[in-house]
């Protein structure tokens, strides 16, 4: 139990660690190529914060733990939405850029009810997940689309980024990443059965909290620095990769059952998302106090978790 525990913990470090280079190395060719920062934020960095997921989610639906799989996936987006995004705003409240608002929190509540309406005869198919992976193609053209459309009005790279320096990093990351991933799943499969606890839970708990660490790191330094575009559009970003191309992939791969509880928590996210696209788009902006109700709100679905698991 020890040694499994300690695994986990190092699969964790992995994982952040990997994600934090890959980043690094995607943004600062990003950087060269003067991609706006929300941008960056909403497919680089946030498909390479994703990494630890698809990793974990990947890993476990070829190994059969659907519950591990699907409970990973939901569970980040909740955390991404609830904590990553409510913390950035208890830190420092930010205004929702327009972009944000007309493109990117629509797609993100319509890819919650698509996945919320694909698991109510309780199987994630070989074909949604095509659908899936077709959307999220079409969701990055799009984005890359715009980008290049905006590029003419950003200001070059003010320091010199070493491409190889860049692709260096990229390769480290995504080995890290893969290696974390197979420790994470390994150990939280292992854990689970010592426990007595579902593979659901664990998934949507502790599996879904380590592998959303890069995340919240890299949102909270963002949104300190005053990079709002980044850090909210990270957690978007991320949710939107999550869905699309984690279980797009690994439904592909296998198909997936899911549970009836997984369906109940498949139906929370679309409320939670929902909720909080519509609030920033009447407000405008991300508060404080829209940061802490976020928050209270996550703690209270945790404890409903656990109360349903004893």
């Amino acid at each position: 139990m020890v040694l499994n525990v300690l695994i986990l913990l190092v699969g964790f470090v992995l994982l952040v660690k990997g994600a934090d280079a890959f980043v690094d190395g995607s943004s600062g060719i990003a950087r060269l190529l003067r991609v706006p920062s929300v941008v960056i934020g909403l497919t680089i960095v946030a498909m390479g914060t994703s990494l630890p997921e698809a990793s974990v989610s990947i890993n476990a639906g070829l190994a059969g733990s659907n519950g591990l799989s699907l409970g990973n996936v939901i569970g980040s987006n909740i955390f991404n939405l609830l904590v990553v995004a409510g913390g950035c705003a208890l830190i420092l409240a930010f205004g929702v850029e327009k972009q944000l608002l007309t493109r990117d929190f629509p797609v993100c509540i319509g890819t919650s009810a698509i996945l919320l309406l694909f698991l109510m005869d309780g199987m994630l198919q070989r074909w949604e997940g095509a659908v899936l992976l077709v959307c999220m193609a079409a969701y990055i053209a799009v984005t890359v689309w715009q980008a290049l459309k905006d590029r003419s009005n950003i200001e070059p790279a003010q320091e010199k980024i070493s491409p190889a320096k860049c692709v260096a990093f990229i390769i480290i990351g995504v080995a890290a990443i893969i290696l974390g991933g197979d420790l994470v799943v390994e150990s939280a499969s292992a854990i689970a059965a010592a426990m007595g606890l579902s593979e659901t839970l664990i998934g949507l708990t502790i599996v879904a909290i380590g592998t959303s660490l890069p995340e919240l790191v890299t949102s909270i330094v963002a949104s300190r620095k005053g990079e709002s575009g980044l850090a909210l559009g990270n957690a978007i970003g991320s949710c939107i990769f999550n869905i699309l191309f984690i279980l797009g992939m690994s439904s592909v791969l296998t198909p997936m059952a899911a549970s009836s509880e997984i369906i109940i928590d498949a139906a929370i996210l679309l409320v939670v998302t929902a909720v909080m696209g519509i609030w920033c788009r009447i407000r405008g902006s991300m508060s404080r106090l829209m940061g802490a109700v976020s928050l209270l709100s996550y703690v209270a679905y945790t404890a409903y978790l656990i109360i349903r698991s004893t």
